[in-house]
This record gives C-alpha cells, structure tokens and sequence, in this order.
C-alpha cells in the first residue's frame, strides 16, 4: 500500500508551559539494528522490578529452572510476577544493589549452555475473551517499561462506572541518547500495531492515537502505513520535538488537550498510556504466551565503543553490556541506568537490568561544582508542571517537607529540566526525589 507524509497527522502538538532542547545525542546508536545478545553466564533477576509489592521467590538454590519458568510470585494486586530468562540452575539467593539505590532480594541463576526456544509458536488471541487476556497479563508479569514499571494488569483493570476514550501509545522517546523504542518501530512495525490491536480488545478504546516526536517521522510514516495494510483503524500524531513530550501528562494534553489533575491518574479524564517497549511486551505475552523474560534497550555514550541496540535478558548485569559493547573505563566518567535526564546514576557495573532498564548511559562529564541558589528563575520558567523549584528546594534543604508538599512537590514528575537550566548546577531532581520519601514518611 502506497502511503504520503500527508497522511500522518502533521499537528505539531506540544505541551503547554515550560520543556527544554537538550541535544539528543540520538545519533550514537539511532542506525545500530537490533542484535540479540549471547546468552550471559550467569544472571542476577530482582524480585522487586516493579511498582507494588516485590514478588514472592518460589525456587531455593540448587533449583534447576527452565526459560519462562515462574521464580517469583506476585504477592498482592498491585505487584508482578517474576520469571526465569533462561534454563540453567539457581546457584544463589541473594541481596543486591539496583540501580534505583535499593538493595533487593535476586535470584542469580547460572546458564545452561543450551537454551530451548519455547515461545515461537503463535496463538490465536481474538477468540479469547477480555478476562482471559486480562489473566494473561498478570500472570505473565508484564509491567510498563517506559520506566514507571506499574503492573500492566492493574492499569488496564478498568473499574465499573469509567471508560477508555483514548488509547495513546507513547512512541515519544524524548529523552537524550536512547533509540530503543524507534529501532522497534522501525523493526517491529507489524508487531507493535498487532499489540496495540490486542489492547484495544481489552480496553474498547473510542480513539487510538500514537504519539510520535517529530525527529522520528520515519517510523511514524511506517506505523501509519502499516495500520492501513492490517486494516486497523488509528491515527498517528507528529509531535513537535520538545523534552519532556514523552510524559504522559504533557503527552495527553498535546493530544487530546486534557490535563490530568493534581493527585489522578490519565484514566480519570478517559485515557490510558502504553509505552512502545510495552506494547511489544503484550504482543509477546498474548500471541506467543511468553512471559515478559527480556527487553530491548539501548548501551551507549561516548564511552562505549560500540554502541548498539540490543535484546536483553531480564537480570544481565551492566558489566556485561558494557564489556560487549567495547566500553572504555579510562574514560567513563559517569554511569547512568536509562536517560541522561530522568535516569539513576550507579556506583559500578554490578547493577543489573530490569524490566524498566530501557538504557545504560556512560558519558565522559564529570560532576559540576554546586553554587547557592541565585534566584535566576530558569528552573520556574522550563518546568512543565508551573512548579516553583527554587522554592521547593529551599523548604527540603529546611526539612520542611509538608510547606514543600503543599506547594505542589507530589505534582513535580522528576524530569530534570530544572536541573538541566539550573545555572548553579543544583541537584535539584534528587532533592525533590528525597523529599518526597521524607515527607510521605512525615505525612
């Protein structure tokens, strides 16, 4: 089927207030194919991957365990099953340091050196009904892998009295450096619209919107054409390039105009986001009942040799990506688990990859001496939520969380553009990340 530019919506919709341009450094790895990555000697998989309740372990050491194999049980509605990436055999139970500054409960497992392909055979999904689509969901552990890791179970869980007026797939991928949602779109393009396909069969969404950032007109024109050929009814956004377009409160008012209130949720005002990497994630779970056991992510930085966009098992350490990678230690400066903007800077290369590790970022900068504070006001003019964050940062720095809180602390979505603009280079999002912890605790 012949397709034009035209027929993506060439809007260039952004966000209200606030946003920044940092150069997205996308360049890297935005042309490295995907590549599977050789099965790792051994794996560390955490029981604790997403939002809600780590999961219960279900294996003790000495265990053998096949690929897909149950590891860790969900232990409330608001949690995840956990699940083995590979065959081999359970030699430690242990805690480790995750990239997120959390010590977990993980079960390493040593590989087999032969591995079975246990999910190449297709189901045929559309004769299952919504509740056993629904189940699949959970048992299979799936969660968001845009970074917010909330069970894709409960989100899609919709209570009696609300419904779904907008499906938006979040196919933004604003933050800097990382390319491994557009290598899916350009690779996987049948497959992401089959998934999204799946979750309108369980959602009954009036509208489907995909929200492309305008850098990626490439993959939106292929979603678009795609769509048609499968005879899928959606529309594809093009969405002007500005940071931070890809969260999903900015998200929704460039498409739909609706700001999520203070304190909700997108379903409060109709709408349900699914990042890209999820969507495959569904694709997989449903048509071949694979569990979610490895992602796609990007290693790169000016300290990797080679980057690549590559397909990784749940729990491989980020030492291995970075020796597989060609990095270079002389000159990585900084390492960081996902995005420059919103991601965890780590310790070492012990850390290992979860379900929401969507990159491993080592850079050459070094840390930034710190000033006071000079009120210059950058901070309250690029933040996109219409925050105060000199005034926040004060009032954490005083150990006064609630003044803080009651000045929209709860509302700030940890961005990092006024980090970004702080011309006295302020740990600003940090800040904010603790007192959130110390004045819920207060609370």
């Amino acid at each position: 089927m012949s397709f034009k530019k035209e027929d993506v919506v060439l809007r260039g919709a952004t966000f209200k207030r606030g946003g920044i341009h940092p150069l997205d450094k996308k360049s890297l790895s935005k042309d490295k194919k995907i590549e599977v990555l050789p099965i790792p000697s051994e794996l560390v998989v955490s029981l604790s991957q997403h939002i809600g309740a780590p999961a219960k372990c279900v294996v003790n050491k000495g265990d053998r365990v096949e690929r897909g194999q149950l590891i860790g049980e969900a232990q409330s509605f608001v949690s995840a099953s956990i699940h083995s990436p590979v065959r081999g055999t359970v030699v430690d139970i242990r805690k480790n340091l995750l990239a997120t500054g959390i010590a977990a409960d993980c079960v390493v497992i040593k590989s087999d050196e032969e591995q079975p392909d246990l999910f190449s055979t297709p189901y045929d999904w559309r004769n299952e009904s919504k509740e056993e689509i629904l189940k699949a969901i959970r048992d299979y552990g799936l969660v968001g892998m845009g970074g917010a890791t909330f069970p894709t179970s409960v989100k899609f869980s919709i209570p009696e009295g609300k419904k779904v007026e907008y499906l938006v797939i979040n196919a933004v991928e604003c933050e800097p450096y990382l390319t491994c949602d557009y290598r899916l779109m350009k690779e996987r393009t049948s497959d992401i619209i089959e998934g999204i396909m799946i979750a309108s069969k369980v959602l009954s969404p009036e509208n489907i919107i995909i929200g492309v950032e305008a850098n990626k007109e490439d993959a939106a024109l292929l979603l678009e054409s795609k769509a048609k050929e499968m005879g899928f009814n959606l529309t594809v956004a093009l969405l002007k390039m500005k940071y931070p377009q890809g969260d999903e409160k900015q998200l929704l008012y460039a498409l739909t105009g609706r700001a999520i209130p203070s304190g909700k949720l997108p379903l409060d005002i109709g709408c349900i986001v699914c990042n890209t990497s999820s969507i495959i994630a569904l694709y997989e779970a449903i048509k071949f009942h694979k569990p979610l056991i490895e992602r796609v992510m990007t290693v790169t930085g000016e300290a990797i040799g080679e980057p690549k966009n590559l397909l990784v098992p749940i729990g491989t350490t980020f030492k291995t990506l970075f020796e597989y990678c060609s990095g270079d230690e002389s000159k990585c400066n900084e390492i960081i688990s996902g995005g420059p903007m919103m991601g965890f800077g780590v310790p070492n290369l012990t850390i290992p990859t979860v379900k929401g590790t969507n990159g491993l970022l080592c850079i050459l900068s070094k840390e930034e001496k710190t000033f006071n504070c000079v009120n210059c006001g950058k901070c309250v003019q690029h933040c996109p939520m219409g925050l105060r964050p000199n005034r926040m940062y004060r009032l954490i720095t005083n150990k006064q969380y609630k003044d803080a809180m009651d000045i929209g602390l709860m509302d700030c979505r940890e961005c990092g553009c006024c980090a970004y603009s702080c011309s006295s280079h302020l740990n600003l999002v940090q800040t904010f990340k603790l007192g959130k912890k110390l004045g819920r605790e207060k609370k």
